[in-house]
């Protein structure tokens, strides 16, 4: 999927990777897509709740 932005949160536990994704989100433009890799397991909860709660479309999810 093509992105324009990468935010690595590997490492780092909730609610760090949400937190660094709200501050990504206010950097970027309408219509950009951020790519997030995170190891955190909690993020495959919390990021779709993310986006829901703040009207943000969620357009992938995988884990490896």
């Amino acid at each position: 999927m093509l992105h324009q932005h990468l935010l690595d949160t590997q490492g780092l536990y909730c609610p760090e990777p949400v937190m660094m994704l709200h501050s990504k989100i206010d950097e970027m433009q309408s219509g950009d897509v951020v790519k997030v890799i995170a190891s955190d397991p909690a993020t495959q909860r919390d990021i779709p709740k993310f986006c829901q709660f703040l009207g943000h479309e969620l357009l992938d999810q995988s884990q490896e």
